[in-house]
């Protein structure tokens, strides 16, 4: 018995006791299990946790880069926005000389006839219920839907920039140059003349020359 037991392979000192629990044909199965115990013990990341959590530098980068480009965008838009509202602006003026540009032509053509009829009321053609007079009506009507205003009266002060003096009357008891006679009305088309009134002026009469005594 002696002998046999010296023989047995699986006797000696790194004999393996069945009570020590361990399988040496079962060593690498137990690395599995705790790899996959640690697994199940790992701890679930919230949305705020992975957004909380410190970002390395690459991540950091990256996001400064994210960051200059969206700054750049607005910027653009906002150019973009800006450079719009411009051309519609200057659009909308260009229409709106267009149209006064097409008005103001239109506007001309009738002074000649607005003058025609101004002599003729001033001659007395212009009788009230006559046909002529209901024509006249209508094209003075006419004109000023179209924004035609008239001006130049006499007594009004004489302007320079508005007023055409074809004559100037020195006239006593006169301070400040007056219009004294109106010899052709003056049109506006809004703010654009279209023609200044021709007036006679009534100026300040020179002492020194003995006139209006």
């Amino acid at each position: 018995m002696a002998k046999k037991d010296r023989d047995d392979p699986f006797q000696g000192d790194d004999e393996v006791s069945p009570d020590s629990g361990v399988d040496a044909w079962d060593s690498e199965p137990d690395i599995e299990a705790e790899a996959e115990a640690e697994a199940e013990g790992e701890v679930d990341l919230t949305v705020d946790d992975i957004l909380g959590a410190a970002q390395n530098a690459d991540a950091a980068a990256e996001d400064a880069v994210l960051a200059d480009l969206e700054s750049q965008l607005l910027n653009d838009l906002k150019r973009l926005q800006a450079e719009y509202a411009n051309y519609r602006r200057r659009t909308e003026e260009q229409r709106e000389i267009e149209i006064e540009r097409a008005t103001g032509a239109v506007a001309k053509g009738l002074l000649p006839v607005l003058d025609d009829l101004d002599r003729a009321e001033k001659h007395g053609d212009l009788e009230e219920g006559s046909p002529f007079a209901a024509i006249a009506d209508k094209l003075r009507g006419i004109a000023e839907r179209m924004g035609l205003i008239t001006y130049g009266e006499a007594g009004e002060v004489f302007d320079p920039q508005h007023h055409e003096a074809i004559f100037q009357a020195p006239t006593p008891d006169v301070e400040t140059p007056t219009i004294l006679e109106v010899v052709e009305t003056g049109y506006r088309l809004g703010s654009v003349e279209l023609r200044p009134a021709k007036v006679v002026v009534a100026v300040p009469a020179d002492p020194s020359t003995g006139s209006g005594a």
